[in-house]
């Protein structure tokens, strides 16, 4: 691909870098910008740059948030006692998309993946563990993609929470095992979180 611009082509290199962007289509993005009022290609990169150093991370339950604490967390109205494991933010948006949950979260930042090199203390399972035992948790629900990594994390944090008083369930088995949560269409995801089941029903299959 060749370019009479070295900015546009610098432009162009940089959208590529994106996930499922390809050169084509962050030719068409760069194109489409430069038609667009100086005014709001600025906007544009100022609010990017503003997203990237601005944001953080729920303190609660590591959600990304404009605060110390996300709107989820610090809504009144949702269902404190109930704590949703996920994988990463990505599942926490499916999940809130099916409008079926009304407990809080809690991400986990990965999954334990031995072969990847991502043991338990590289994710946030230390931090679920004081929360549950300082907030009175009385329902831990297990929302991970249905492979041989998630099943591997419920089972190692099963194994930390044995002999506390908690319902441990996870979403039931709509969901093909080795697919991914983020992919799974609402109304199948909502239906998994409807039905979910005790957690030992579901290791024990």
């Amino acid at each position: 691909m060749q370019f009479s611009s070295a900015l546009l082509e610098a432009a162009v290199n940089e959208f590529s870098r994106l996930p499922g962007i390809g050169k084509k289509t962050a030719l068409r993005l760069v194109l489409h910008l430069l038609k667009q009022d100086e005014s709001q290609a600025t906007q544009f990169s100022e609010t990017i740059a503003r997203m990237r150093s601005e944001i953080r991370f729920c303190k609660r339950c590591f959600n990304v948030s404009d605060g110390d604490l996300c709107t989820i967390c610090s809504n009144a109205y949702r269902q404190q006692h109930i704590i949703c494991v996920v994988e990463n933010i990505r599942d926490v948006i499916a999940i809130e998309s099916t409008q079926q949950f009304n407990g809080t979260y809690h991400v986990l930042g990965g999954v334990i993946s031995p072969l990847d090199g991502i043991g338990p203390d590289q994710l946030n399972i230390d931090a679920l563990i004081e929360r549950i035992e300082k907030e009175n948790t009385e329902e831990l629900v297990f929302a991970l993609s249905p492979n041989i990594q998630g099943d591997t994390t419920i089972y190692y944090i099963q194994k930390k929470l044995n002999g506390r008083n908690i319902n441990i369930t996870t979403i039931a088995r709509g969901i093909a095992f080795g697919g991914e949560l983020e992919y799974a269409d609402e109304l199948t995801l909502g239906r998994s979180l409807q039905n979910r089941l005790p957690v030992e029903k579901y290791m024990n299959r």
